[in-house]
């Protein structure tokens, strides 16, 4: 690991902290966690002839709800002009359109196509497979970890 990733990784979780306290520990374990299966959901992206941006595009649509790029630009916390560029191969693909909006037809929205759809749902459905290391936990482990974050995210 490079010096710089290394210092990322002890910020995270705290490592360089004389007295991390407990809630920033579990913190940085739950960012590691993360940031651990960056090379799955690259590898899962590639798999579908995907960027990880695009495949992130695609999670951000909802079928059946189309949105302006502005919209897409702002859930995937990038400039308006790159989301073009991301449409444009996602477009191509055939797996969103892009519509005139009915209030105003300068406003471009997007669309899952069908195929956009299904390949979302499958991707979807492949991001939620949990990484071996939660898998293998104990049952128990795995339902107070799930209640404990579900109470973080309602707090």
């Amino acid at each position: 690991m490079s010096s710089l990733a290394s210092n990322i990784s002890d910020m995270a979780t705290g490592a360089q902290t004389r007295s991390p306290t407990v809630a920033g520990e579990a913190w940085g374990l739950i960012h590691r966690l993360a940031m651990s299966q960056k090379g799955r959901f690259v590898a899962l992206a590639h798999e579908f002839d995907l960027t990880p941006m695009q495949m992130g595009a695609l999670n951000s649509l909802d079928p059946g709800a189309p949105v302006p790029m502005s919209e897409l630009a702002g859930a995937l916390h990038c400039d308006a002009s790159n989301v073009t560029g991301i449409v444009d191969r996602l477009e191509a693909r055939g797996l969103v359109e892009r519509r005139g909006a009915e209030h105003d037809r300068r406003v471009r929205m997007l669309a899952l196509t069908e195929e956009g759809a299904r390949v979302r749902e499958v991707l979807a459905a492949r991001m939620s497979e949990p990484p071996p290391a939660l898998a293998g936990l104990p049952a128990a482990d795995q339902r107070a970890l799930r209640d404990i974050l579900r109470r973080a995210l309602g707090a």
